[in-house]
């Protein structure tokens, strides 16, 4: 292999692994009083089928908010996700990640 491809590979693998944009977890929190009814006023679901949202990794929850959102994630939860999500910008669902992801 090359220098130059090894180099390019490099590149893609960390844009790859950095997350989106960092989300505004203040503004974040304000935004959550919907997901509390599901999963918690703190992030920590009492219903044993839903996830527990606290503490979670924030690219994680902005990539499966988007997979609901976006009809890539269909198993599961997905039917009930789908409604709460879908009004929900890039932007949103990045600022919820923080709030809960710094919880």
């Amino acid at each position: 292999m090359n220098r130059a491809f090894l180099l390019a590979a490099a590149v893609v693998a960390v844009a790859i692994s950095m997350p989106a944009a960092a989300g505004d977890a203040e503004a974040g929190e304000a935004k959550s009083a919907p997901c509390a009814g599901c999963h918690g006023a703190q992030g920590k679901a009492m219903i044993p089928t839903y996830p527990h949202l606290a503490g979670q990794n924030a690219a994680y929850l902005v990539e499966s908010m988007k997979a609901y959102r976006d009809n890539a994630r269909t198993g599961g939860m997905a039917a009930v996700m789908k409604a709460p999500v879908m009004a929900l910008s890039d932007e949103d669902l990045a600022d919820l990640a923080a709030y809960y992801s710094q919880l």
